[in-house]
């Protein structure tokens, strides 16, 4: 009997209607395979080609320390927690990264979660409800949107880094009689590599009453003293609530955590839903992002160069021509607009050797189309040279830049 011919499934038409869409668009985006470990270099489809598309801001991710430290987590803890904290307990490494997060952090205490995104997700639904308002910033990132969608507090937006329009949201908030009101922004903006100016938010915030949340995801590792945050960098310590974050960028493992005034991270480890009702971090996990932070507190080398490597990458690029935007960290967007010329640039860096990935809507604006390139300690000069030449090359076959 011979095997059964696939057929099309009706009830799945309008999904293959809307991928097609995507496709004539140039929205669709096609995931390529890896055959190596992140780094400045990999291997895809069989060809060695620079990576510009790894949030690896440090060189953490295929780090010998970190590596051993999982390698020797995974001999003395296992390859698992077993279940939720709450239930099967917690091992002790999971409070020694709570522990020593929350010194680097400056903070009263740290609780760690699956990812980032998870982090935010636990976090905004366990602080406010029906009660409550959250104020946040236009361009927020995806996962304090779901987390504000989950809640049954009252809404409000302002304009991207507007403070004028920040305090006009506070000001019609603070007359509704909210148990709390809470302000959230993302501390860098990962599109733009612009950032939030917490100083002034924390300044509103405490004149009327509001508490004051920012997902540090792409400020931890890259600003403030030897990479401790979008806080350290405004010295807001002691005034800043909560700080958010992931494990995944600059510490180049996996998780994510909420660092914040003891009463806060006592409610979330009660309260934070995937806390409860999802396992926590492996050991090898939690070992290796011990393992960065040991590194971090030793020396400030890998944060300079990362440092360095943006300065000299931005200079040359926009001395070519080309739009980087408003960018002040080593977020690199390489601002195209048309969605189809940007996904040529990327097909075109590619084919000489530069990996470096075409982003558009959703994840920005329609007729925002770019490439984001994302710079890392571990690029060395060479590297950034390599990608220049590529860049000016597709970019003037294209027509982008003159």
């Amino acid at each position: 009997m011979s095997d059964p011919v696939p057929t099309s499934d009706a009830r799945l038409a309008y999904l293959e209607a809307d991928l097609a869409d995507l496709k004539a668009r140039g929205l669709y985006t096609t995931i390529r395979s890896l055959q190596s470990p992140q780094g400045a270099w990999l291997q895809i489809d069989g060809r060695r080609v620079l990576n510009f598309c790894s949030n690896n801001y440090l060189g953490f991710a295929n780090d010998s320390a970190l590596k051993d430290a999982a390698k020797a987590a995974i001999d003395r803890w296992g390859v698992g927690p077993g279940a939720v904290r709450t239930i099967a307990g917690t091992m002790d490494v999971h409070g020694e990264l709570e522990r020593r997060l929350a010194a680097f952090k400056g903070v009263d205490d740290t609780v760690s979660f699956q990812s980032g995104f998870a982090t935010n997700l636990a976090t905004i639904p366990a602080l406010v409800g029906e009660a409550d308002c959250i104020i946040s910033d236009a361009l927020n990132h995806a996962s304090i949107i779901d987390g504000i969608r989950l809640t049954k507090a009252a809404r409000y937006v302002y304009r991207h880094c507007d403070m004028d329009d920040l305090e006009t949201q506070l000001k019609a908030a603070s007359g509704k009689g909210y148990r709390a009101m809470l302000v959230i922004t993302d501390g860098v903006f990962s599109m733009d590599g612009d950032v939030a100016p917490l100083d002034a938010i924390c300044t509103l915030a405490e004149r009327y009453g509001a508490i004051t949340m920012v997902d540090d995801a792409h400020g931890e590792g890259v600003l403030g003293r030897g990479g401790r945050g979008a806080v350290d960098h405004f010295g807001l310590h002691g005034r800043f609530d909560i700080e958010t974050g992931t494990l995944s960028k600059a510490f180049g493992v996996m998780g994510g955590y909420t660092a914040a005034k003891q009463p806060i991270v006592d409610w979330l480890r009660q309260r934070g839903r995937p806390f409860l009702f999802s396992s926590a971090l492996t050991p090898a996990d939690v070992s290796a992002c011990i393992a960065a932070v040991d590194i971090l507190e030793r020396s400030t080398e890998r944060v300079e160069r990362l440092w360095a490597n943006a300065a000299a990458f931005q200079g040359a690029m926009r001395s070519l021509g080309f739009d980087l935007g408003v960018t002040r960290t080593p977020i690199s967007p390489v601002i195209v607009g048309d969605e189809q010329k940007t996904q040529a640039l990327s097909r075109a860096l590619f084919e000489r050797g530069v990996f470096a990935t075409a982003i558009a809507f959703p994840t920005v604006p329609l007729g925002k189309a770019r490439i984001r390139v994302m710079i890392s300690a571990a690029h060395s000069p060479e590297d950034l040279e390599v990608g220049i030449g590529a860049f000016e090359e597709a970019g003037r076959a294209l027509g982008i830049v003159g």
